[in-house]
């Protein structure tokens, strides 16, 4: 793979930084990948190496490129913790000898001139994530201190697609951030873009499990003329933590001499960012949980019925505080609502953790409709452990052959 022509360019109204990507090993189309930021933010995007070598590195390991040349300097310190990312990957995906990337870059030998004044921000997203995140940095930052966050990066083009819905989500989120007393930066890019129509097909594997910190921290990168630190808001607390593309091993070798890559709030179980926020007004006005991006409209983000929204409600009626609301369309939850949700790997320790609390406040009928979930998709779970057991056993000794004679049978 090759980064080449970096450039500075504008794009009607916005300022935007650009690289051309070859693909060489794989059958891809050159594509350009771009930054792109309001025209208030202009003079702090900056055209980073850094952004384009990340945003490219994993994407590159994943579809089999054997290196990644750039014509710039890249810190040693970044080269070194992008080699020590991918191996982590390798270790979590793919078989021993499969080869890491080569980067093939000039070693930045100097510090950036002039040093970047010390700033900290976040992405902010309007989740229970990225609201604790800061909940906690107020609570424990006094603001003069270097790492009390100013900025909250807000995303197009990694998990919204829409451009007018993605003025329903940064509308709110601009008096949020006020609010706050943080600054919101809007970021367009098609970093993601170029991937997540096939990656829906497989369930956004690609993104979930390998590519989400790395697009996260190139975007950063973007912005390192005005932010020396980012935190990227983990979803799962320490005794829950799998292996996946945001993860404490794997941000923080996103960092440079220049930008350090936070991975926050892994002490944290989700109830009890929940918790953190539930007494915070702008977080519990402004909370944006659901993923069904396509139903938003204005002053509506959030649709009530999905997994998402279920489990979020069902926290702020253990915490007293779904009535405090209008983020969502329902002031309680029902057992139907319960019934009605599909659980996953990610989800169920989260649900395991609210049995308590709504038995303690009076909701047992809601806890043992957790419970109830829970028992039937512990059994889904046993199912598919053992059809994976039987692929494997069939493929080690049978070379799939048992898989072919059942298809021969039912067809």
């Amino acid at each position: 793979m090759k980064i080449e022509g970096l450039r500075t360019e504008r794009n009607g109204d916005r300022a935007r930084v650009a690289a051309t990507v070859t693909w060489e090993d794989c059958d891809r189309k050159k594509y350009d990948l771009f930054f792109e930021t309001e025209e208030a933010f202009a003079a702090d995007l900056t055209c980073n190496p850094h952004a384009f070598l990340i945003g490219c590195i994993i994407p590159a390991m994943h579809y089999g490129e054997k290196r990644v040349v750039i014509d710039a300097e890249v810190c040693p310190a970044l080269s070194e913790g992008l080699r020590t990312a991918m191996c982590w990957l390798r270790h979590w995906y793919y078989p021993p000898e499969k080869e890491i990337v080569t980067i093939e870059a000039k070693a930045q030998s100097n510090l950036p001139s002039p040093r970047t004044p010390e700033r900290a921000g976040l992405f902010f997203s309007g989740g229970i994530d990225s609201f604790a995140t800061l909940r906690s940095n107020r609570i424990n930052f006094p603001l003069g201190h270097p790492w009390s966050i100013k900025d909250g990066l807000l995303v197009y083009g990694l998990e919204q697609d829409i451009p007018e819905i993605f003025e329903y989500v940064k509308e709110p989120l601009l008096h949020a951030a006020a609010a706050a007393g943080v600054t919101l930066i809007p970021v367009y890019t098609n970093l993601y873009l170029e991937y997540r129509q096939e990656d829906a097909g497989n369930k956004w594997s690609f993104w979930y499990y390998e590519f989400m910190g790395a697009s996260l921290a190139a975007i950063a990168h973007a912005f390192s003329s005005r932010l020396t630190a980012v935190s990227i808001a983990s979803d799962l607390d320490i005794p829950n933590q799998k292996p996946h593309g945001s993860h404490p091993v794997l941000d923080p070798n996103y960092s440079s001499i220049d930008l350090r890559i936070l991975h926050d709030g892994i002490t944290l179980s989700r109830f009890s960012k929940t918790r953190l926020i539930a007494d915070w007004d702008v977080a519990l006005q402004h909370l944006r949980v659901c993923n069904k991006y396509q139903l938003y409209q204005p002053g509506r983000l959030n649709c009530g019925k999905c997994e998402k929204c279920v489990r979020t409600m069902l926290s702020l009626v253990a915490l007293e505080a779904l009535d405090k609301t209008d983020a969502f369309p329902m002031k309680d939850v029902s057992v139907r609502n319960i019934d009605a949700i599909s659980l996953s790997p990610a989800s169920d320790p989260m649900y395991k953790e609210l049995i308590v609390p709504l038995k303690t406040k009076g909701r047992a009928d809601l806890a043992e409709a957790i419970e109830k979930k829970l028992r039937a998709y512990k059994e889904i779970q046993k199912r598919e452990k053992l059809k994976e057991k039987i692929r494997l056993f069939d493929a080690k000794y049978f070379g799939n052959n048992l898989s072919r004679i059942k298809r021969g049978i039912f067809r």
